[in-house]
């Protein structure tokens, strides 16, 4: 078998095993090993994934995984989680870093308008990490806020989705 059709069949293996394994913990695995593979083919069956998975370790492997692959289409799914997660009484702080670290690696400049009020967060490590988050994705967003901000707000800046 030559590299390409074992890499075909370990790919498909993986995505089934993403789908329909049992154990959270296989499931998790095989998320974390797409994600380890950055094939862009597992994007669209991964945001899938993760609108329907419910396990809160498997979400959390797709979220990384997706920002280790760095595609775009990741990036409304992954804010759903979001704002899921913020809309909860006691938000997840691990959640909600996994999802900026995520955005970090996507690179889309749509996510500023939701990660932006993280800028002001009380928890440090937070409000670093989205200042990496907008170094990285918008190295020029001081300069950008500084003048913008005379005349709109974050959202209408960057804009939201």
């Amino acid at each position: 078998m030559t590299e390409e059709k074992s890499r075909d069949a370990d790919f498909n293996e993986l995505i089934k095993d993403m789908f329909h394994a049992e154990e959270w913990k296989e499931r998790a695995e095989a998320v974390r090993t797409l994600g380890f593979m950055q094939d862009g083919r597992a994007v669209n069956l991964m945001v899938k994934a993760l609108k329907k998975e419910e396990e809160f370790n498997v979400i959390n492997r797709l979220i990384e995984a997706l920002g280790r692959i760095g595609n775009p289409k990741a990036t409304r799914a992954i804010l759903e989680k979001l704002m899921l997660e913020q809309g909860k009484d006691h938000p997840n702080k691990y959640r909600i870093i996994a999802i900026i670290e995520s955005l970090i690696g996507i690179k889309d400049k749509r996510a500023l308008a939701y990660i932006g009020q993280f800028l002001t967060s009380e928890d440090g490590e937070i409000r670093e990490l989205t200042k990496q988050a907008f170094d990285t994705i918008e190295p020029n967003w001081r300069k950008i806020l500084e003048k913008e901000q005379k005349k709109k707000s974050l959202e209408e800046i960057f804009g939201k989705l």
